[in-house]
């Protein structure tokens, strides 16, 4: 009994499976993307210590309020 005939694969890749692997890393670069822009402030501020306290005050009320209070219209 020939040992390569159960070590050839017996797999089938059709086009579809191509397009859903190209969606795959497609999504997976575009939500790194959302994520640096989301967290920008905060990935800028770590890596600017000189600072100081102010920006992370800015920071923690981007985080509470989800925006400056300056844009809150009364």
């Amino acid at each position: 009994m020939k040992i390569i005939l159960f070590l050839r694969p017996m797999m089938y890749l059709d086009p579809g499976s191509g397009s859903f692997l190209i969606q795959i890393l497609l999504a997976g670069l575009l939500g790194i993307g959302v994520a640096v822009r989301i967290y920008w402030k905060k990935i800028v501020s770590f890596f600017k210590r000189d600072k100081g306290e102010g920006i992370q005050e800015e920071l923690d009320t981007l985080d509470e309020y989800g925006g400056d209070q300056d844009d809150d219209v009364a």
